[in-house]
């Protein structure tokens, strides 16, 4: 197959997706429902990717012989985790599309590479320096002063790869610590509020996005989503606007998440892009006409995007392996409040930090909606049921 193309891949094709994790499941859901054929690759086995798909490829990203047998099966391959090698997409590409294209894999996977592109074409960015010694990071704090955050470069998600400096005596363990020869230090956004755009970009330039989404983090890692955000709609515009430029900018085709700091003085910085569906989108899932999900099977086949109207306001929670510390969460009692979805994503263990699941609860309100999903993930620990 060439690499671009701009033929519609119809249902019953085979899509490829690089990674296996849980937003390939919901991927391969959504594409199967429309009547696709879904092949995963990755290192994993059993995985919630290859749960649900077609066909289940366990091999290590750098392996070519692989990869290209691979991409030889299937019509257009996407990525639902962005530390894949960008050399293996461009092995991919020699037999079917990549979409977003390896470009944008390369750029958006290292940190460095995301803020330079960024702001070189005038985006907002948090204020950030390249650190490669501890000397750098030294002059670097002193000139950002303290709070600052060390990150690694590049494949770090989730708080992974990163260090919070509190003062100047700090630096050389920090440098130390992180065991990087190349990293970033960021000065510290003192944000009134965490927001991201999840949107798509089609093949033929249509753009949609889910409007803004209110996150809230905790240990680095997001615990609640709030759809439609608590914000002005003055700066819902303006979010949506930042969105739009950079997706353009890469010329994306697929789903890519711009996550935002909204300072107190109402100005929107960018944090981190995620050119994938994101966990703040889990909740399109129940809560939108059409999910992050069916959008990226749209978008990457060629289809015409799908309307993103918000039916309900919605809240979701993120349920970590912490919730199963104390043995098998109380399913049944969470399940009591009828608004409650319950999305599993098939891991076979449970652990501290790892994504495990997800509740989605729709209300009147997006306050009402975000107590109902708090309220639900508290009740699974209700043992007593």
């Amino acid at each position: 197959m060439i690499q671009g193309g701009s033929e519609l891949i119809l249902p019953g094709a085979t899509l490829g997706v690089l990674g296996s994790g849980q937003l390939g499941r919901m991927f391969a859901i959504a594409a199967r429902r429309m009547g696709y054929r879904v092949h995963t690759l990755s290192p994993e086995t059993d995985s919630p990717t290859g749960q649900v798909a077609d066909v289940e490829v366990t091999a290590d990203y750098g392996d070519q012989d692989s990869v290209s047998n691979f991409a030889r099966q299937v019509s257009v391959v996407t990525f639902e985790f962005e530390n894949v090698p960008s050399e293996t997409t461009e092995v991919v590409s020699r037999f079917a599309p990549v979409r977003p294209a390896g470009q944008v894999l390369h750029i958006t996977q290292h940190r460095l590479r995301e803020k330079g592109y960024l702001r070189e074409r005038g985006f907002p960015v948090t204020p950030f320096r390249a650190i490669r010694s501890a000397e750098e990071l030294e002059v670097a704090v002193s000139e950002f002063g303290c709070p600052a955050v060390l990150k690694t470069a590049g494949w770090g998600y989730d708080g992974k790869g990163q260090i919070k400096i509190h003062s100047a005596s700090e630096v050389v363990s920090a440098w130390r610590q992180l065991g990087s020869s190349e990293a970033i230090l960021e000065g510290f956004v003192d944000f009134r509020l965490e927001v991201s755009v999840v949107a798509a970009r089609g093949l033929d330039g249509a753009f949609a996005h889910f409007g803004v989404l209110e996150n809230a983090h905790s240990n680095h890692i997001l615990d609640v989503t709030v759809s439609p955000a608590r914000i002005s709609p003055k700066i819902a515009a303006e979010a949506e606007a930042i969105a739009r430029g950079v997706l353009e900018a890469l010329d994306v085709v697929g789903v890519l998440c711009v996550e935002m700091f909204l300072t107190h003085d109402d100005r929107l910085l960018i944090n981190e892009l995620a050119p994938r569906p994101h966990n703040s989108g889990h909740l399109t899932f129940d809560a939108n006409v059409t999910s992050q999900f069916e959008q990226q099977v749209r978008a990457i086949c060629g289809l015409p995007l799908g309307s993103t109207e918000l039916l309900r306001p919605a809240a979701m929670a993120n349920l970590l392996g912490d919730v199963w510390a104390n043995g098998e969460p109380n399913w049944a009692e969470a399940l009591k409040l009828p608004e409650v979805k319950l999305h599993l994503y098939g891991k076979a263990s449970a652990r501290p930090g790892r994504k495990m699941g997800h509740l989605t609860a729709m209300a009147d309100s997006a306050d009402q909606a975000e107590r109902i999903v708090r309220e639900a993930r508290q009740r699974l620990m209700n043992r007593e049921g």
